[in-house]
């Protein structure tokens, strides 16, 4: 995977050209404060919120007793930076496409943060609903930090405009997405895109499903896309009917789903378990969740601890177990 495959997959880069296959979209260039404000490692304090309700005054005097003022001058009040030219432009943004839409930067969703949103979605209204879930995101901050990690070439960096990417809100049911594996502009592999639950209907409709996403690629994708090894990920509503989601680089840095990068990239064990009418057209590999035993716990959960506690947990910090041994055997020592 190179550097130029990554920017190959910007949203920026392929919705011209995907525009009528995909959900209505609006991009806005992100200004240098407001990239800096989501970088800001302090404290979370979010911008873009409409002045709260004026307090009502207190009915009784018992009620104003129970009321505890800080009169402490020393005491630093936090206040968010204001963008007024930027918060005007993105509600415009939101406001044309229906009023709610769902965020990302040139590549990522802030998905790993959907827990710490007022109604745990991605569904955003305002600004202040899209930098809450930015700020919280480790997907986004790759995206401002890492964006070649993994890239095999050596030459410099490109330099990058950072965009915001408003996407109309559309109720998409996990069931139905799926991600797929294009190498040599050659469909090689399917795989069910929330694969930690069982969905009975992908198992019984799996040839289907398979067909309609080859028609969709040979009729829309193959070719016309920027490099001939990628990954896109599509939507195949009630009605049949395929809708492109988005584009991913051929590599690490895309998560395989229910595929190795071994078996993608070297193309073994990937024999679909068709029938033999449909391995003799060169079906791709279809993967899912085959049972509701092997049904996972959501892959973003560990999001919501401190990395502290995840390293703790998984013993993959020996240094952090060791000290927190010893804490322990202090505490119980002072007891």
């Amino acid at each position: 995977m190179k550097k130029e495959h990554v920017l190959h997959c910007q949203f920026s880069a392929w919705y011209p050209l995907f525009r009528s296959l995909t959900i209505k979209s609006v991009i806005l260039p992100l200004p240098q404060n407001v990239k800096d404000y989501l970088l800001d490692d302090g404290t979370l304090v979010v911008s873009g919120r409409e002045d709260p309700p004026a307090r009502s005054q207190p009915d009784s005097d018992d009620e104003a007793e129970e009321i505890q003022w800080s009169d402490d001058e020393n005491t630093a009040t936090l206040t968010a930076p204001e963008f007024p030219e930027f918060t005007t432009k993105v509600q415009e943004a939101i406001n044309s496409l229906g009023g709610s839409v769902f965020p990302k930067l040139n590549w990522s969703a802030p998905r790993d943060a959907y827990w710490i949103a007022m109604n745990s979605s991605l569904k955003c209204k305002t600004l202040s609903d899209i930098f809450l879930l930015f700020k919280s995101s480790d997907f986004i901050t790759r995206d401002f930090t890492q964006p070649f990690i993994h890239c095999t070439d050596d030459s410099p960096d490109p330099c990058i405009e950072y965009e915001l990417v408003l996407r109309k809100w559309c109720e998409l049911i996990p069931g139905a997405e799926f991600r797929c594996f294009v190498k040599e502009n050659k469909l090689i592999g399917i795989s069910q895109r929330d694969y930690t639950q069982y969905y009975d209907h992908i198992s019984k409709q799996k040839e289907e499903i398979c067909r309609c996403i080859q028609d969709f690629f040979k009729k829309h994708i193959q070719y016309k896309f920027l490099d001939e090894d990628f990954v896109f990920d599509i939507y195949r509503d009630s009605r049949g009917k395929v809708w492109l989601i988005d584009f991913n680089p051929f590599g690490e840095v895309t998560d395989s789903l229910l595929f190795t990068w071994d078996e993608l990239l070297s193309g073994t064990n990937l024999k679909g378990d068709f029938s033999e009418e449909a391995l003799e057209q060169d079906a791709p590999a279809f993967r899912c969740t085959n049972s509701e035993v092997t049904v996972q716990p959501s892959p973003y959960l560990s999001y919501r601890l401190p990395k502290d506690f995840v390293d703790l947990s998984t013993g993959e910090d020996a240094h952090k177990l060791i000290d927190f041994l010893k804490l322990k055997r202090n505490q119980q020592e002072d007891d």
